[in-house]
C-alpha cells in the first residue's frame, strides 16, 4: 500500500495581501510545509493541486497573475506533480487519478485551502472514489462567509467542516499527529481499493 499527500490550493491570493485572503492561511501553510517535508523524508508521492480560474467574472487565482502561484512556503521540488483545475473538484477534468494509479496510492493525505470549498469537495470525491482519507486540520484555512445576513466566523466555518468531514469521509488529525510511515484508517472505511475508472489519461 502507498500513501500519497495531496495539496490542495496554496497559493498567494488566500494570503495578506492577495485578492481572497484568508483567516490563518500563514499558520495553515507552516502545518502543511510541516507534513510535506514529513512526505518527502519518506520518499512518500506529493501531489500539488493549482487552481486557476478561468469562468467570466473571476477576481482571484486568474491565470498569469502572482496570486494564482503556488506559495512558497509550500513550493514544489522539481520533479513534484502539479495539477492544474478549473474546478472545485481536484479530480474533475484533471489527471489526478492517473497521476496517483501511476503512484499505486491506495491512501490520502489531504490538507490546503479553502476548507469550505476546494478541500472539502476534493475529499469526498476521495472518499467516493474509494480512498481511505486523513485530513490534516491545522493545515487548512477558509475565511468568513455570511448567511441570511449574519456573518459566520471563519473559526465556526473551519469547526463545522471539519466535523463533517471526520463523522464519515476522512480521519481527521493535526500536523503532528502525521508520522510516516503508520498505520491508520479513516472511521468509515470498509474499502480496501480505490475505484479505477474505465479510461484514464496520463
Amino acid at each position: 500500500m502507498s500513501e500519497a499527500l495531496i495539496i490542495i490550493d496554496i497559493q498567494n491570493d488566500y494570503f495578506p495581501g492577495g485578492r481572497m485572503e484568508l483567516v490563518g492561511a500563514e499558520a495553515a501553510a507552516e502545518r502543511a510545509a510541516f507534513v510535506l517535508g514529513r512526505f518527502r523524508a519518506a520518499r512518500l508521492p506529493v501531489v500539488h493541486v493549482r487552481h486557476e480560474s478561468v469562468q467570466p467574472g473571476a477576481t482571484f487565482f486568474l491565470p498569469g497573475t502572482a496570486g494564482a502561484q503556488i506559495h512558497p512556503m509550500v513550493a514544489p521540488l522539481p520533479g513534484e506533480t502539479i495539477i492544474d483545475k478549473h474546478d472545485h473538484n481536484a479530480f474533475r477534468h484533471t489527471e489526478l487519478m492517473a497521476v496517483l494509479q501511476q503512484f499505486t496510492a491506495t491512501r490520502l493525505t489531504l490538507c490546503g485551502m479553502m476548507t469550505h470549498m476546494c478541500v472539502d469537495t476534493g475529499v469526498r470525491a476521495a472518499f467516493d472514489l474509494g480512498f481511505p482519507c486523513r485530513l490534516v486540520a491545522d493545515a487548512c484555512a477558509t475565511r468568513d462567509l455570511v448567511h441570511n445576513g449574519r456573518v459566520v466566523p471563519a473559526a465556526d466555518v473551519q469547526a463545522a467542516y471539519l466535523a463533517s468531514l471526520g463523522e464519515v469521509f476522512a480521519k481527521v488529525v493535526n500536523a503532528v499527529d502525521v508520522d510516516l510511515p503508520r498505520t491508520w484508517r479513516s472511521p468509515a472505511c470498509v474499502c480496501a481499493k480505490p475505484f479505477l475508472p474505465v479510461s484514464s489519461s496520463r
